[in-house]
């Protein structure tokens, strides 16, 4: 593998009221990704990613729906996105329910967050979707990661990594298998008010670079 670079990462805003949003978007001046949570309110969503938009235009944005929709909300909830110029989708359905998605062609690419966690359910419902993220925490680590991220391009899916609200160190691999990926969702130490490495690892430019000596030889 070439030497690890740095590489853009979104950045996540909550499923607050859209005057929240607007007090904390300042603190995301630096992010060129942004990723907001839906709670599955198709109303008070619309709005979240309206404001969201609005403050920034020049943003890629993509969604996070937690699980929160129906099916029947499927194609209004696309409608809005494509509207919004927002580029991702992220587990609208719940896990369980992904069948719900195989008649369904949406305008947005989706990925599988909670409905894909392992290998063997990525070969199971894969093609259920456009885009998996993996997760080291929930797949096992970074052996079952690297494989997941394998069969996805097999699959011809895109790749993206996440990560839970975890230090530094425990992003460290997932930056790693991130060199592999499409989209990157490594925001989780920046959250953390006692995290005293997090700060060496976003250097203000919507970007994260872990250095060597946390996740390999350095």
């Amino acid at each position: 593998m070439p030497a690890p670079r740095p590489l853009v990462s979104t950045f996540t805003l909550p499923a607050e009221d859209p005057a929240y949003l607007l007090e904390r978007l300042p603190a995301f001046s630096h992010a060129r990704s942004i990723k907001l949570k839906l709670d599955g309110d198709l109303a008070a969503d619309s709005e979240r990613v309206r404001t969201v938009r609005r403050a920034r235009p020049d943003a890629w944005i993509g969604v996070d729906a937690n699980q929160g929709f129906a099916a029947d909300d499927l194609d209004a909830l696309a409608q809005m996105l494509v509207e919004q110029r927002v580029s991702l989708l992220e587990q609208p359905i719940r896990r369980g329910e992904e069948q719900a998605l195989a008649g369904w062609t949406s305008p947005v690419p989706v990925a599988a967050d909670e409905s894909i966690l392992t290998l063997a359910e990525l070969e199971e419902r894969g093609h259920l979707f456009q885009v998996v993220n993996i997760k080291l925490d929930k797949c096992g680590g970074l052996t079952e990661a690297l494989a997941m991220a394998a069969l996805a391009r097999r699959m011809e899916l895109k790749v993206m990594v996440g990560n839970m609200a975890g230090s530094t160190l425990s992003t460290a691999p997932a930056f790693v298998l991130a060199q592999l990926c499409d989209l990157v969702d490594l925001d989780g130490p920046a959250a953390l008010a006692d995290d005293p490495l997090a700060a060496h690892i976003y250097p203000g430019d919507g970007t994260v670079m872990v250095p060597a000596g946390l996740w390999g030889h350095g």
